[in-house]
């Protein structure tokens, strides 16, 4: 099974979070909806750029707020 860029990305975020996968959406903030703190952002990018071989500026990564900019993001750069 080929898992697509939303799936493996729900994947870190739950596994990061402790957050059930079935309530992770395109338009959950993962901030505001999961509560994430900076510390867990910068392991949850260092997931995402192993995961997809991308890298996430800093920059770019405080424009990312939804779960679906995440994933337009790892799928225009990988």
């Amino acid at each position: 099974i080929i898992m697509t860029t939303f799936e493996k990305l729900k994947k870190i975020i739950s596994e990061q979070l402790y957050v059930d996968e079935s309530k992770i959406t395109m338009d959950s903030d993962i901030v505001e909806d999961f509560e994430a703190d900076s510390i867990e952002m910068v392991d949850i990018v260092m997931d995402i750029e192993d995961e997809f071989g991308v890298e996430i500026p800093d920059d770019a990564m405080e424009t990312m707020h939804r779960i679906g900019d995440v994933v337009e993001y790892i799928d225009a750069n990988k």
